[in-house]
């Protein structure tokens, strides 16, 4: 399943969304897959077990982090959900903040491993130092909008 079709299939995209924490930022994006029965509620728990264990490592750039965890720890079916933030979250032990989450639930490694080229492909700005363009994110007001950017950046 691709980026937008999975967003507009699961309708999961809130923008300008309030987090107090990283924690509360992922359960929305989460919530939406669960609602849409692409995930199990535990895989919300599996991923916030694993920031705490291993560190952010769902930061993929500043500003941007992709939650996800195995596909054997609560994916029913490939998803993606896509929250921005109204103020940027902090991660513990992290000075960049972060902003754009884009949650990402394979069902299998291939799976995993498509969406994150896809992400890749529709972020790319290789005039920008860290190589993505989120100010196409965040410039979005409406799903309308999202979808478009990704039609352009395809």
């Amino acid at each position: 399943m691709n980026l937008k079709q999975s967003l507009m299939e699961n309708h999961s995209i809130k923008l300008q969304q309030s987090a107090e924490n990283w924690q509360e930022a992922i359960k929305i994006g989460t919530d939406m897959l669960v609602s849409s029965g692409a995930i199990e509620p535990r895989y919300y728990d599996n991923i916030v077990t694993h920031i705490k264990e291993l560190g952010p490592y769902i930061i993929l750039a500043p500003g941007l982090a992709m939650p996800h965890a195995r596909p054997e720890e609560g994916v029913i079916k490939t998803a993606f959900a896509l929250v921005t933030l109204k103020e940027p979250v902090y991660f513990d032990g992290e000075d960049e903040p972060v902003d754009v989450f884009l949650t990402l639930a394979g069902s299998d490694s291939d799976q995993h491993m498509q969406g994150l080229m896809e992400i890749t492909q529709v972020l790319d700005d290789p005039e920008s130092d860290i190589g993505v363009d989120l100010d196409k994110v965040r410039c979005c007001k409406t799903a309308e909008d999202v979808y478009e950017m990704i039609s352009s950046a395809l």
